[in-house]
């Protein structure tokens, strides 16, 4: 099975840091990865950035570069190609197909459009949303009393 879809070509994503969100380096740009696979900005053949890119881009040890790679291939979700590069191998759980995950972001659009109508802003919403996912995560029904 060929996995990649040009080793010459560019990578689809372009990594990013955020030195005040306390999440380790390596992580963030395995959480970045995850986060494309599931918005289906990358698929499976796509090659990540090569390590040089990704020194070069964001000014860090290469090994952090590495380890998130590592990380990503005990995830399933990447495999390394010698002299080629690291490609997509899988994608995480939880992917939903493209047209079910537009008509959920048009539902939550409209939740999002209430909630602000209600007063909420970005922080209440996402306060109100976790604790729904907790809810949900801990199979309570979330009704308040």
């Amino acid at each position: 099975m060929e996995l990649d879809k040009g080793a010459d070509q560019p990578s689809p994503i372009e990594f990013r840091l955020d030195p005040a969100s306390g999440v380790p380096t390596y992580l963030q740009l395995v959480q970045q990865v995850e986060q494309a696979l599931r918005m289906g900005w990358l698929t499976e053949g796509d090659r990540l950035p090569r390590v040089r890119e990704v020194v070069a881009g964001l000014a860090i040890n290469p090994n952090t570069v590495l380890k998130a790679y590592r990380e990503l291939e005990h995830r399933g979700l990447a495999a390394g190609r010698r002299g080629q590069g690291t490609f997509v191998r899988g994608l995480p759980a939880g992917v939903v197909p493209l047209r079910e995950r537009a008509a959920l972001r048009r539902a939550l659009l409209d939740w999002m459009r209430s909630a602000q109508a209600a007063g909420l802003d970005g922080g209440g919403m996402v306060a109100v949303f976790e604790d729904a996912l907790r809810d949900l995560r801990e199979g309570r029904n979330g009704v308040v009393a």
